[in-house]
């Protein structure tokens, strides 16, 4: 059994998208399984975008964060839902990892180190990602960046190891039986935590 943190990274919490029933049935793969999972969804946090590095290094997290903060703290596997928006996360979730990967939390500066402490080692994560295009275009063409930067500058960068993804393309375009193969996939990796 391992502690699991599923991260919803869609900005719109008033609906149920596609992102949100894949999340579900990742959980229930997680919890039938036995699994200990817990889950923060990212659009229902109020909290600031930074403005400087001083604010970053030197200024407390937001309180309203303290409860994601300790979800990450506590987790052994993370699971980081996002629908890829202008190539990239969107910026509330960019924002949220901002706030919460901070220094003294995620990682700690050591002098002669450029790379500092790892924070967040000994965890998994997957990165579970939907676009409009072919996932294939996304992966081979535009060579996975912002998925690639995620994994190595910001989960790698703290700690997490392995770095998993899950690239879901032409949304748009999936029929029922698409996401029925989807949902079973996902509740798969969610039962292996991985």
């Amino acid at each position: 059994m391992r502690r699991i943190l599923i991260l919803q990274g869609h900005p719109d919490a008033r609906l149920a998208h596609l992102l949100h029933v894949l999340a579900e049935h990742y959980r229930l793969g997680e919890e039938a399984a036995g699994h200990d999972v817990r889950t923060v969804q990212i659009a229902d946090l109020d909290f600031p975008l930074l403005r400087s590095q001083q604010a970053w290094s030197e200024e407390r997290m937001p309180p309203s964060l303290d409860e994601a903060a300790d979800a990450i703290r506590w987790c052994e596997h993370l699971v980081l839902f996002f629908p890829l928006w202008l190539g990239d996360m969107p910026a509330l979730v960019k924002g949220f990892l901002e706030q919460v990967m901070r220094p003294h939390f995620a990682f700690e500066y050591q002098e002669g180190n450029p790379m500092g402490r790892k924070g967040l080692k000994g965890r998994s994560a997957r990165v579970v990602v939907t676009m409009g295009m072919p996932a294939a275009i996304y992966r081979h063409l535009y060579r996975a960046h912002s998925v690639k930067s995620l994994e190595r500058n910001i989960l790698g960068f703290v700690g997490f190891a392995p770095v998993r993804e899950t690239l879901i393309g032409s949304v748009e375009t999936l029929d029922s039986s698409d996401c029925r193969k989807w949902f079973t996939r996902l509740e798969k990796l969610g039962a292996k935590a991985e």
